[in-house]
Order: C-alpha cells, then sequence, then structure tokens
C-alpha cells in the first residue's frame, strides 16, 4: 500500500501528464490541422480519425493506472468519485462517441458528408468536463500534498 504522500502525488502525476495529452491532442492540434489551409478536409478527418484511435488506447492505459494507483493508495470518497466521472467519460467516448464520430469522418472521407449532427459539440463537452476534472484531481491531491504537515486553518 502507498503512504498517503506518495498516492497523493502520484494521482497528481498522473492527472497532470493526462490533463497535458488532453490539451495537445483535443485542444490544440486537432483545431488547428482543421485550420491549415493547405490540409484538405478529408485529409484531416483522416489524420484526426487515427490521432483519436491512439489517443484513446492511451486513456485506457491511464485509466488503468489510475486504477492500480487507487487500488495502493487509501480511498478518498471525492477522489474516487472524480475517478469515476474520468473512467466514465473514456467508456462512453470509446463505445459510442468516437464511433460515432468515425462513421461521419468516413462519409467526409468518402464525399458524402452527413448533416450536421451534435456529436462534435457533445465530443468538445465531455473533453472539457475531462480536462476540468483532471484539474481539480490535480488540484486537490497538490492541495492535500501541500497541507499534510500543517494546521488545516492554514491551509
Amino acid at each position: 500500500m502507498l503512504s498517503r504522500p506518495v498516492w497523493l502525488a502520484a494521482v497528481a502525476a498522473i492527472s497532470l501528464i493526462w490533463l497535458g495529452m488532453v490539451i495537445g491532442v483535443s485542444f490544440i492540434a486537432t483545431p488547428v490541422k482543421f485550420a491549415a489551409a493547405s490540409l484538405t478536409r478529408p485529409v484531416a478527418f483522416d489524420v484526426g480519425g487515427v490521432t483519436f484511435a491512439l489517443f484513446s488506447r492511451i486513456e485506457w492505459a491511464m485509466c488503468l493506472v489510475f486504477g492500480l494507483v487507487t487500488l495502493a493508495g487509501r480511498r478518498d470518497m471525492r477522489r474516487s468519485i472524480a475517478l469515476a466521472l474520468i473512467v466514465a467519460i473514456v467508456v462512453m467516448q470509446g463505445a459510442w462517441l468516437l464511433p460515432e464520430l468515425n462513421i461521419r469522418a468516413a462519409a467526409v472521407m468518402a464525399g458524402k458528408p452527413l448533416p450536421p449532427s451534435i456529436h462534435h459539440g457533445i465530443f468538445a463537452a465531455v473533453e472539457l468536463s475531462k480536462a476540468l476534472l483532471l484539474t481539480g484531481l490535480a488540484g486537490a491531491n497538490l492541495w492535500s500534498l501541500a497541507c499534510r504537515d500543517r494546521d488545516v486553518s492554514t491551509c
């Protein structure tokens, strides 16, 4: 079993690493690729599909790492709920949202775009939710780590 300080630091580190990946992939690289004038829309969708397929596998690995660290540490209801919500988002994205977006991307690449849908908006909202949960989890753990040897009233 991990000591509380090690557990807090591990969860904060995993959260921050994952947050950096979400920001890099979802909030920087993806919008920028669609702004590149020389990149056709079908190619951008193809690159996006490959990127998100790999990123999805990485996120499943991050869920596994989170699970192992959680099992090796102390249980905390609020942190466990945050972790469960993050895992639920990854499951929902992998089981429903990414396959739906892949169908839409395939249609664009085949020259048969589908009518507008809410799927991209939902994806953006859940990515933002995931980023906020990871930020909160990292912040809570770093705060707890910083305050562990202090009087709680001064933290």
